[in-house]
């Protein structure tokens, strides 16, 4: 039997470390990116596409496939890994961001929380044990802890609050975990840590989490709104709040250069639909930042979408040709702009690991930012 979870870091530079997590669907490196597949697709891109990228693992989404197709079904037809012919680690989420967000809340207690689809409005009640429930069925590797994500902007009582009921749902997310051997001798458990914009709610909620125990703790309640220099003063401190033995994942983030500036604090993984999102609608990431390929000084550029980008897309077609196919509404234009963004998204985190095992990931954060942010 291989290993159901380990976490090893094989260098460290300042607070940025490279290392590996092994599970038994394969190795995933850190730092790690895990593009957003919300409804067991990531959008425009075959999976054997995203895994030509780099990309170890990718992220499905609770709350979607439990409304569409359903978490039951999905297990009846063999798991969400033959599902969506996806032989590598998947990380789902919890729903609960889900939750809050898109559906039409309509009673959150202790329990859980009930709310009608923003589908088709039928009702529906997600509580820690449900959400891992539908995590077993679609047979995650590995599972995020079902909490409240504090909205941006609570006050300090608001954010105790919501933090402390996350920490009870926590404790009830490992027991049901747990309560499936089966599934629990293959997958992880990942908590997360709370607390808004407060060092000392994180302390707190850091310390619940330690004391529950998980493979690995994740980071939540940030890029909400927040902007990035209020999101790096809490992350100044707040992977330092926990063990420093286990993966630390900065959920929903985010732009390049919060990668690489979450990285010189500590994290090891992260997840964002932006590459994906940005993609289908004619923006492209390239070393030299952002450009967006719909502008007509485009229309005649002959030049790759980046002249350093090693990818397929920037070696066989223009940025003529991509404006083109974005501004016509073609799908082909929305799948090479996604294709070209996850591949430049995994050479920034190969590129990361290279330089902190180098020991020089100081001057490739300074030369990155040069670049990207002139």
């Amino acid at each position: 039997m291989t290993d159901r979870f380990r976490f090893s870091i094989s260098a460290t530079d300042g607070k940025a470390r490279t290392g590996k997590i092994t599970m038994q669907r394969g190795d995933i490196r850190t730092p790690a990116f895990m593009p957003v597949g919300t409804a067991a697709t990531v959008k425009a891109m075959k999976p054997e596409t995203v895994r030509a990228t780099g990309a170890d693992i990718i992220l499905g989404n609770t709350y979607h496939l439990m409304l569409r197709p359903g978490a039951e079904r999905v297990a009846r037809l063999g798991g969400l890994h033959r599902f969506m012919n996806w032989d590598r680690p998947i990380l789902t989420d919890s729903g609960g961001y889900q939750v809050m967000s898109l559906s039409d809340l309509t009673k959150l207690t202790e329990d859980g929380v009930e709310f009608r689809s923003h589908l088709d409005g039928s009702r529906h009640m997600l509580t820690p044990e449900r959400s891992m429930e539908i995590q077993r069925l679609l047979g995650s590797d590995i599972v995020m802890a079902f909490d409240e994500c504090t909205k941006n902007g609570a006050s300090r009582d608001e954010a105790l609050a919501s933090m402390e009921r996350s920490m009870r749902w926590a404790k009830r997310s490992r027991d049901g975990f747990d309560s499936d051997a089966i599934h629990a001798s293959k997958a992880a458990l990942f908590g997360i840590q709370q607390g808004s914009l407060d060092q000392e709610i994180r302390s707190a909620s850091a310390a619940a989490l330690i004391d529950i125990g998980f493979d690995g703790y994740a980071i939540g309640g940030l890029a909400v709104g927040e902007g990035q220099e209020a999101m790096f003063d809490v992350l100044d401190y707040a992977p330092d709040q926990l063990p420093s033995d286990k993966p630390r994942y900065l959920m929903g983030v985010g732009k390049p250069d919060d990668l690489v500036g979450a990285v010189e604090r500590g994290v090891d993984m992260f997840d964002c639909v932006l590459p994906s999102r940005s993609g289908r609608n004619g923006q492209a990431f390239t070393a030299r930042g952002p450009i967006n390929i719909r502008n007509a000084k485009f229309a005649e550029d002959m030049e790759p979408l980046d002249g350093s980008c090693a990818c397929p897309v920037c070696e066989k077609y223009s940025r003529a040709y991509l404006h083109h196919l974005i501004r016509a509404k073609e799908i082909l234009g929305a799948m090479l702009m996604t294709e070209h963004n996850i591949a430049y998204y995994q050479s920034l985190m190969a590129g990361m690991r290279a330089a902190i095992a180098a020991g020089t990931f100081g001057s490739f954060a300074k030369s990155f930012r040069a670049d990207y942010l002139p």
